[in-house]
């Protein structure tokens, strides 16, 4: 019996070159690439495992939890979840089905990508405009174990609503200019085009 499937090849490498690997320069850090809402929710991030963490500590070694570490974690998550959609819609991230393109003639294709496009520009237009009618309800709500409002987590979900609609406005000015969308040719967004 043969097999189709292609065995790895695993070149030998001696010590002495392994160790030459290491006296290399490191490449420059390139942080260009990240925008004002990767940074946000690094930090939102970053307060909730410091929140996770502390909640584990007072609940599992003080045997005295601090109540406020989960609803601030919680909030946290929020925030990280929808600041983090934001950057996946500059990026071109999201779960997308591109199967189909292969089949259809290029025009069409690049038809049902502006309609994407433009559905997904919607989509978070309505999306910022709902959370905004939402958030604007309920100014004086204060969280449960902190004298905080509930409005700056709301708040925070508006701004990245509007931050993923205004993304989504230049990823379709992006790919109408380039010709092309991920959906169309993502060989070109991955780097296994050559």
């Amino acid at each position: 019996m043969t097999s189709d499937i292609k065995q790895e090849i695993h070149t030998p490498v001696t010590g002495e070159e392994l160790a030459h690997v290491f006296d290399e320069a490191p490449p420059p850090a390139d942080l260009s690439v990240y925008g004002i809402e990767d940074w946000v929710t690094l930090a939102a991030f970053w307060l909730m495992v410091g929140c996770v963490i502390l909640q584990f500590f007072t609940r599992y070694v003080l045997n005295d939890s601090f109540a406020w570490t989960e609803e601030i974690a919680v909030y946290a998550l929020v925030v990280v979840v929808f600041l983090g959609a934001s950057l996946c819609v500059r990026s071109s991230r999201h779960i997308q089905v591109d199967f189909i393109y292969r089949y259809l003639p290029h025009p069409a294709g690049r038809a049902l990508s502006t309609g994407v496009d433009a559905v997904r520009i919607g989509f978070f237009g309505y999306g910022t405009w709902l959370m905004y009618k939402y958030a604007s309800l309920i100014p004086d709500e204060m969280m449960t174990t902190v004298d905080l409002p509930k409005s700056i987590v709301f708040n925070a979900v508006v701004l990245a609503f509007a931050l993923m609609t205004l993304r989504s406005l230049h990823v379709a000015w992006q790919n109408w200019q380039r010709g092309y969308s991920v959906l169309e040719n993502p060989a070109a967004f991955d780097g296994s085009e050559a």
